[in-house]
């Protein structure tokens, strides 16, 4: 299975299955996708050849070429096929049965401290953060019983995650503060590592704050939308005041303390800014190098929920954005971009490749009064209750359907070239838009493959740069 398109200048040629990406010239991208028929026919080097050479009159981009030249051409593409880098068969869905049945370890925690918000966002999916129930902080005890839950549960796993998270976790700080110290006082014991992170608003962001987080915790998200006028509008306080002058500072202070490494500030974009490459960059121009803004998911009645027509211009902004992310590169100003990060050396592992986050076996969230559920965005659906922190996982059922979740249960991925970069996509996108964690987001689906798309492009022409240079 492979995929083209074009970007930038740049013809694409994306192998599904290996994940091999090619920069090709016209005459390359218009026969690639047609000798694919004759690859699955298990085609040898002249059956390539000779279905090239009757297609030289049927497009331009051949026409041009003389038959030494096609010839020479289709024996190229033959020895990508050959070598695995063209046309490759699928080699991980034989063994899905097996994938499915594999045993899984807790590797991270969600730990919701704090069910209460300083902010009133207009698109929280937590409901100002007492997800739609009774305000509440964790205890202390509740949080110890939670890591110790998540050693116990983690195997032979030494490297453990540990999100603080919200509503707003600085307003549970202490708490914060005791169960980090707890949890570096039985790393030794059971020969395990803790990355805390800390995902705040800023408001409650101060000195005493930052100096821990970069004493302590591995990483820190910043939540900020953009632009000032966009921010205040999405993210006001509860009487309504806008946020971001009393922000920014904090944010920008956080960023230069960590030398721009080990953060991100995280935004959403909405149907109020479809703009939203604008935001990316004032957040660029206020020195901040490490900057994810994401779609927002919202139920379609909401007005500020991105609707079908909204796509093609969202599309063209992430093309907006990379084109951009690249002239700021050659002027030595570069930033991340969190959704065109793409490894295509290393790559994530094989499982995660398939199932993505490990929502619901790997990758857990603890409420205030230490319930479990799949992942942050499933907790107070009663129905995915999984257990408690007292008696662990009850609900093993439901585990073992997350568990059977992957990109080969969802009919939707089965064609999609982007299959691979996103895992399938959310599970918990999927279930609120098709009832059905193996269901599909169809909107985020349609932008996930245009992120993928640019992040691919950004890649070749990373490397056409590093190329020239050493000439």
């Amino acid at each position: 299975m492979i995929h083209t398109f074009k970007n930038n200048g740049f013809n694409m040629v994306l192998d599904v299955n290996s994940g091999s990406v090619h920069v090709v010239d016209e005459a390359a991208f218009v026969l690639i996708p047609i000798l694919e028929k004759t690859a699955e026919g298990r085609g040898d080097e002249a059956a390539f050849i000779s279905k090239a050479m009757s297609l030289k009159d049927e497009h331009d981009e051949l026409s041009s070429l003389d038959d030494d030249e096609i010839k020479e051409l289709a024996s190229e593409i033959f020895t990508l096929y050959k070598e695995g880098d063209l046309y490759t068969e699928d080699v991980y869905k034989p063994y899905i049965d097996e994938f499915s049945k594999r045993q899984t370890v807790v590797k991270a925690l969600c730990l919701h401290v704090a069910h209460d918000c300083n902010l009133s966002c207009r698109y929280c999916f937590a409901g100002e953060g007492e997800y739609h129930g009774e305000r509440g902080l964790m205890s202390l005890e509740t949080g110890k019983k939670a890591l110790d839950f998540l050693v116990e549960n983690s195997g032979s796993r030494r490297n453990l995650e540990v999100d603080f998270f919200g509503g707003e976790p600085l307003l549970n700080w202490e708490v914060v503060k005791k169960l980090v110290k707890y949890g570096r006082s039985i790393e030794k014991e059971h020969n395990k590592n803790f990355r805390f992170t800390l995902t705040t608003n800023g408001v409650l962001l101060n000195d005493e704050v930052l100096d821990f987080v970069n004493k302590e915790m591995g990483n820190i998200v910043l939540s900020v939308d953009g632009r000032k006028e966009i921010h205040d509008k999405m993210r006001p306080t509860r009487s309504g005041a806008g946020s971001y002058d009393v922000i920014i500072p904090k944010f920008i202070k956080t960023a230069e303390s960590r030398g721009q490494m080990n953060y991100y500030v995280r935004g959403t974009y909405t149907r109020y800014n479809t703009d939203f490459a604008k935001d990316v960059l004032s957040l660029a121009d206020l020195g901040f190098k490490q900057i994810s803004v994401e779609p927002v998911v919202a139920d379609p009645k909401e007005d500020y929920a991105l609707r079908e027509e909204d796509i093609d211009t969202l599309c063209k902004q992430y093309d907006i954005l990379a084109r951009e992310m690249l002239k700021r590169e050659d002027e030595g100003r570069g930033f991340n971009f969190f959704h065109f990060m793409i490894d295509l050396e290393g790559g994530p592992c094989v499982y995660k490749r398939l199932s993505g986050c490990g929502s619901g076996t790997e990758y857990l969230a603890v409420t205030p009064s230490g319930e479990l559920y799949p992942c942050h965005q499933f907790v107070g659906e009663e129905s995915f209750l999984l257990g408690n922190v007292d008696e662990g996982i009850t609900n093993k059922e439901l585990c073992e359907k997350f568990k059977k979740c992957n990109v080969y249960e969802k009919k939707e991925c089965g064609d999609c070239f982007a299959k691979f970069y996103c895992s399938g996509g959310c599970a918990a996108n999927s279930f609120h838009f098709s009832k059905d964690i193996n269901g599909s987001y169809e909107t985020g689906c349609k932008l996930q493959r245009k992120r993928v798309e640019c992040a691919l492009m950004l890649q070749a022409a990373r490397n056409e740069r590093e190329e020239s240079n050493t000439l």
